[in-house]
C-alpha cells in the first residue's frame, strides 16, 4: 500500500482540511463585487493579530452575524446591534473591530469598493520561491490603506490591506512550486 501524494502547496498550509481548502479554492483566486470584498477585507480585519484558521472556522458564524456581508445591512447596523455582536460567541468579539466593520460598511456605501480596491492589483509581483520572499506589505498596499483611510475605512492597515490583496488575487504570492499559482493567472 502507498501513500497517496500530495501536491506541492505553499508552507503556510496546514494538514488541517479546512484550510487545504481554502489554499486550493479560495486563496489569491480572483474576488470581485462590492459585498464579497466588503466581506474579505472585514474578515481580514478580524483576524489582525489572530491565526487566520481560526477566522476561517468562524466565517459562517461571522456571514450569519453581519448579514452576508451586504454593505446597506451592515451599514444600518446601529449600537443594539454592536452589542448583540458582542455577546455572539461563534465570531471573534472585539469592539473595536466590531464597531470598524461597521463604520467600513457606512463608507463602502460611498464607493464602489470592488473598483477601489481593484486598482491597486500588481498583477507583475515577483514570484515567491520562499515563504521568506512573502512580504507582509508593499508600497502598493500602504497606497491601499491609505486611500481606504482617507474614505472612512478603518482597521485597514499596510498588512491588512496585504492579506487583502493575496487573498482576492491583487497579486499572487503561491510560491513558485505551488500548484495553485498557475491556476490564479
Amino acid at each position: 500500500m502507498t501513500e497517496i501524494e500530495q501536491p506541492v502547496r505553499c508552507g503556510w498550509v496546514t494538514s488541517a482540511s479546512d484550510y487545504i481548502a481554502y489554499h486550493d479554492e479560495e486563496w489569491g483566486r480572483r474576488v470581485e463585487g462590492d459585498d464579497r470584498v466588503f466581506e474579505r477585507l472585514t474578515l481580514e480585519a478580524f483576524q489582525s493579530g489572530l491565526s487566520w484558521i481560526t477566522i476561517l472556522r468562524k466565517r459562517e458564524n461571522f456571514r450569519a452575524a453581519f448579514a452576508g456581508f451586504s454593505i446597506p445591512a451592515v451599514a444600518a447596523f446601529d449600537q443594539a446591534d454592536v452589542e448583540r455582536l458582542l455577546g455572539d460567541p461563534g465570531i471573534v468579539r472585539n469592539r473595536a473591530k466590531i464597531e470598524a466593520a461597521v463604520a467600513n460598511a457606512r463608507a463602502a456605501l460611498e464607493v464602489d469598493l470592488s473598483d477601489l480596491v481593484w486598482r491597486h492589483a500588481d498583477p507583475d509581483s515577483p514570484v515567491p520561491k520562499t515563504l521568506a520572499d512573502v512580504p507582509a506589505q508593499t508600497p502598493g498596499s500602504k497606497a491601499l490603506a491609505k486611500e481606504l483611510k482617507s474614505r472612512g475605512f478603518r482597521f485597514v492597515g499596510p498588512t491588512t490591506a496585504y492579506a487583502l490583496m493575496q487573498a482576492i488575487g491583487l497579486v499572487n504570492d503561491h510560491l513558485a512550486d505551488c500548484w495553485v499559482r498557475e491556476d490564479c493567472r
